[in-house]
């Protein structure tokens, strides 16, 4: 039965104001219009809804049931209508952010922390997963965004790219090389890298075996923070992120290696679904990190 909403709201006030009169003042809508609307209802229900009287309209045994499941009903729809009132204007809802634990710390937390400041109501959720894993979350529904490392050539996923990386060797402050070291010589050193499972360590493996260089550490971490800590204590040279250990290697705590041949630059990208219209938070939150590509490519009606 498609009845119209419009009807039931009309129907609604009778009952609340108690008079065919009082609705038409609240609804601001003629009592005629009050009237026909009733005479609709009540042709489509094929049910008399309301007894006239002189102190008003009264409810019939069949109005009342009506009234019972129409007014939970419309304060349903009502409430649903207020909070994405709340959520078009950022004052409901939650960004869910998949994202490796380094770039976590390095790059999204002061974005999470201006954007917590901006819209306080709303919900953040971020679960810290390796680049695959971080994919899969966004895949499965359980992300609206995912920050990884590139390359990422999976179909159905939206890449932008929001940092520059390089991937460089460092080490404490004992080491003394006065010359760069090639490739194959820094391969012969003590290294400490991430667990080959991350996309970094492959980047960084395959551009090694492009030079014929097989590259076999003594330790592997799963965390970027702890290979600069191991390379602090002098256990051996880790492979880091320049970008993120900024701070060790200014105190003069580490130092970089030299290479005559560096490791080519890559990109930290943020990854979204291509079909899947994304959340006011999330476009929210893209547009605060102020990326040109996204702006460009989608517009506010999308």
């Amino acid at each position: 039965m498609n009845v119209n909403l419009e009807y039931y709201k009309i129907f609604r006030s009778i009952v609340r104001q108690g008079s065919f009169s009082g609705a038409a003042k609240e609804l601001f809508i003629t009592q005629p219009a009050v009237s026909q609307a009733v005479g609709h209802l009540e042709i489509q229900l094929k049910t008399k809804l309301f007894t006239r009287t002189k102190k008003g309209a009264v409810l019939t045994g069949e109005g009342k049931i009506l009234y019972e499941h129409i007014s939970s009903a419309l304060q349903l729809i009502s409430a649903g209508e207020e909070r994405l009132e709340r959520m078009n204007s950022l004052q409901d809802g939650e960004l869910k952010i998949s994202s490796g634990d380094t770039i976590s710390r390095h790059y999204l937390l002061p974005h999470l922390e201006r954007f917590h400041t901006l819209y306080p109501d709303i919900k953040i959720k971020v679960t810290n997963r390796t680049s695959n894993q971080a994919l899969a979350l966004l895949k499965s529904g359980l992300a609206d965004l995912a920050f990884v490392n590139l390359p990422v050539s999976e179909e159905g996923i939206e890449v932008i790219e929001v940092l520059e990386v390089e991937d460089i060797f460092i080490a404490g402050q004992s080491y003394s090389a006065k010359t760069p070291l090639t490739p194959l010589e820094l391969s012969r050193m003590p290294l400490i890298m991430l667990e080959d499972i991350s996309v970094s360590r492959q980047y960084v493996n395959r551009w090694f075996e492009d030079q014929g260089i097989q590259l076999e550490p003594e330790i592997e971490l799963g965390s970027h923070d702890l290979l600069i800590e191991f390379a602090k204590i002098g256990l051996g040279v880790s492979c880091v992120i320049r970008e993120f250990a900024l701070e060790s290697l200014q105190s003069g705590e580490l130092v970089e290696i030299p290479l005559t041949r560096n490791v080519p630059k890559r990109q930290i990208g943020l990854c979204f679904l291509k079909d899947v219209s994304l959340s006011i938070c999330a476009r929210r939150f893209i547009q605060m990190l102020n990326l040109e590509a996204f702006r460009n490519e989608h517009k506010e009606s999308r």
